[in-house]
């Protein structure tokens, strides 16, 4: 879990620095020379992120007794390493955070671990299951401690194990091998090294967009390579990078330069045909795909949390667990009832909202929501509280998504290619948006909910309910936009 600081060497590499090169040097050369850019300045989402991952990685030491922690302070690199030299000396069973130097690339390994005839390199990682993108962070590990003259004899990922089930059903970690994988790498590191050590020397390199822009992460410098331009051939609908790439192969970079013969599905045409001519496009079979939803009809969405080391009984790491929802109903007159919960503390919140929702939904014929997440939610939610199961099961059987209606039937040309609840509702219902809210994206919800949770202590009684304000207004606004662009669909059909 390397953190390279913006104050060391522009000609060194780290471990982080080296994986970000391996995506792209464009992207390595502006972190590199651009440290204090906003798009590197970490949102709440991304320190919630960076937090968890610190948590995980603590928890990892503790399954080895007796290792010893290198302080590394990033301003006095050299004394960290002089550090990791007289705890190996001293013959420590474990060494976390292990400095090293070597081919002007610096590596903080997370876990050294001492074997009889040499040594095991520990990555920890805060997923749940060990990827492909660990392998080049692991690997270039190994060819710096190889070069500072350490027996290597085994290299480890250690992950969340996706089997675990808190409190304590089965083992929080994992361990894969990536020995084998991680040799194969070796041949190609020096290159590499020595590729991206003279590029940074050098001005900003010319790199073309492809996959690499969002494969193994999307870039944080996405926006400056892909215009903001909504004939863009990125803003295809589902085009991917890596056909967007394949467009670019092909002289491609507008959509109005795609030829009239090629293969494109129902929605990529229906965009094209509304941007062709300025309006928006609705199918004929709008009405009937609407037909389901003339009953009485209510509106619901969830907003949850999601921490790596589960909190709540059940739940796997990284599992979202619902903690609000706000539900809206249609009633016979025209006018909507509206009803809403927001957890209160850390204890399991589930039970309480589980009872509240079903309350709330009873005399809905159906239940309106947007894309599948609230399916699955409801889904974890009978797992969670079994003693409702039977009235969650019949929650369930009422839902009814609005997505594909949308997808299937309708296309906007200031959709750009997206068919989410925000990039639909502005074109579709132009008084309705969130930009008068605080809270406006639902990662950030998450994130939110979850420190009102987990660490309310730390916040005034102001700061609380006004945090339980903003997060009450984000979700009630959801279901609110739901209702609004199903009454405007039933206008265009009329």
């Amino acid at each position: 879990m390397d953190r390279m600081s913006p104050r060391e060497s522009v000609s060194g590499l780290s471990k982080s620095r080296f994986t970000a090169g391996v995506q792209c040097h464009k992207l390595l050369w502006w972190k590199v020379h651009e440290p204090e850019a906003v798009e590197l300045q970490p949102d709440i989402v991304l320190e919630d992120r960076f937090d968890q991952g610190r948590h995980v990685g603590a928890l990892a030491t503790e399954l080895f007794p007796g290792g010893v922690q290198i302080e590394v302070d990033r301003s006095r690199l050299e004394e960290a390493v002089a550090a990791t030299r007289r705890v190996l000396v001293d013959g420590a069973p474990a060494i976390f955070e292990a400095c090293f130097f070597e081919h002007n690339t610096f590596v903080a390994v997370d876990i050294l671990e001492r074997l009889e005839d040499g040594y095991r390199l520990i990555e920890v990682k805060s997923s749940s299951s060990q990827k492909d993108a660990h392998i080049p962070d692991a690997a270039v590990q190994l060819y710096v401690l190889r070069r500072a003259g350490l027996e290597i004899r085994a290299v480890e990922v250690m992950h969340l194990n996706k089997e675990f089930r808190h409190p304590e059903q089965g083992q929080l970690f994992a361990r894969t091998d990536v020995t084998d994988e991680v040799e194969v790498w070796q041949a190609r590191i020096p290159e590499e090294l020595d590729a991206q050590l003279e590029m940074l020397n050098g001005p900003c390199p010319e790199v073309d967009i492809g996959a690499h822009c969002e494969d193994p992460y999307e870039c944080p410098f996405r926006a400056r390579c892909w215009p903001d331009d909504p004939e863009h051939i990125g803003n295809l609908y589902n085009v991917g990078a890596k056909r967007a790439q394949g467009y670019f192969l092909r002289g491609i970079r507008q959509i109005s330069e795609l030829p009239a013969r090629e293969k494109l599905n129902d929605k990529q045409q229906r965009q094209i045909r509304a941007m062709n001519t300025g309006q928006l496009i609705v199918e004929p079979g709008l009405k009937k795909a609407l037909e389901p939803f003339e009953c009485r009809i209510g509106f619901l969405d969830f907003e949850t949390i999601q921490r790596a080391v589960p909190v709540w009984p059940g739940m796997f790491p990284w599992q979202q667990g619902a903690a609000q929802f706000s539900y809206h109903e249609l009633r016979d007159d025209g006018t909507y009832s509206h009803a809403e919960f927001l957890a209160e503390g850390p204890e399991d919140a589930r039970p309480m909202l589980a009872e509240r929702m079903i309350e709330a939904t009873a005399g809905a014929d159906r239940i309106l929501h947007y894309t599948a997440f609230e399916r699955t939610q409801i889904r974890y939610l009978r797992a969670a509280v079994p003693s409702l199961a039977v009235e969650l099961e019949e929650l369930d059987g009422k839902l009814i998504d609005l997505a594909p209606v949308i997808r299937d039937h309708v296309y906007h040309p200031e959709f750009h290619g997206s068919f989410s609840l925000k990039d639909v509702l502005t074109p579709m219902v132009p008084d309705l948006a969130y930009d008068d809210l605080v809270i406006i994206d639902g990662m950030v919800a998450s994130v939110t909910i979850a420190r009102l949770l987990f660490i309310a202590g730390k916040l005034s009684p102001q700061q609380h309910e006004k945090t339980r304000h903003d997060l009450l207004e984000y979700c009630k606004r959801d279901t609110w936009a739901t209702g609004r662009l199903l009454q405007q669909l039933w206008q265009l059909v009329e």
